[in-house]
């Protein structure tokens, strides 16, 4: 089973109520086993534009384990603390597993 990714952008408005948001959203992602990956507020734009100031990669066991952290009770008392402090954008992406080379 692949594994899922969530990614958020974050053009941040509020860095104190984002920094509450964090202190919220903590145990949750602790909680259903995410790993964070990345957290950049410099990604190098190769092509295109970039929505927001900060780029966030989280790996989860599964897609389904994704989805369950983002939908879980203690993510969404912390989820309006993000909105109201950036404009986010947020996928959940599935993993890419290589067949085996023969």
């Amino acid at each position: 089973m692949p594994k899922g990714y969530v990614i958020l952008t974050e053009a941040i408005r509020d860095p104190a109520g984002l920094a509450a948001y964090e202190r919220a959203a903590a145990p949750s992602m602790m909680e259903s086993g995410a790993v964070p990956l990345v957290v950049d507020s410099d990604p190098q734009v190769l092509e295109g534009s970039w929505p927001g100031d900060r780029t966030i990669v989280m790996e989860f066991a599964s897609v389904e384990a994704a989805r369950a952290w983002y939908e879980s009770e203690g993510y969404g008392r912390a989820k309006p603390l993000r909105q109201a402090a950036a404009d986010s954008n947020a996928v959940i992406v599935a993993g890419f597993e290589m067949p085996p080379h023969e």
